[in-house]
């Protein structure tokens, strides 16, 4: 069966999105899968665990990217955005294992972030080591 060459890179992103918990983009958006991601900085291990980095990969790039720096009409960009430039280390982690609702007055994208990302497993300690990872890449901005 053939694949319209438009609807591709959508689906791609929609399921991508769907098995990291990610909302996904709204049903009329393309977005942009074909960024490329840039060589983030290593970040230990929380614990012995996957590093921030991996624990960015599984959690959260499917709405902000491979390389955190947002995706059209899902995450906001991480690096050089002013939201997590100006939170600190304790801020994030609380502002993380909370999500924020669509419809949050603050919210940029309008596109509900879930707690944790969307994987409660999530550990305090790793939330702080994908801070810590994003703080990496923004310094190497």
């Amino acid at each position: 069966m053939k694949t319209p060459r438009g609807l591709v890179a959508p689906a791609l992103l929609a399921l991508g999105a769907l098995l990291a918990g990610c909302p996904g983009p709204p049903a009329t958006s393309r977005g942009d899968a074909a960024r490329a991601p840039a060589a983030p900085a290593a970040t230990a291990p929380a614990q012995g665990g996957p590093s921030g980095e991996e624990l960015f990969k599984r959690s959260c790039s499917a709405c902000h990217g491979p390389d955190a720096k947002g995706l059209p009409s899902l995450g906001s960009d991480l690096v050089g955005g002013a939201f997590a430039r100006t939170k600190s280390d304790a801020e994030l982690l609380d502002f993380v294992k909370k999500g924020r609702a669509a419809d949050d007055p603050a919210s940029v994208t309008k596109v509900p972030m879930p707690p944790k990302g969307g994987n409660p497993a999530l550990k305090d300690a790793e939330i702080l080591s994908i801070v810590a990872h994003l703080r990496a890449l923004q310094g190497a901005q």
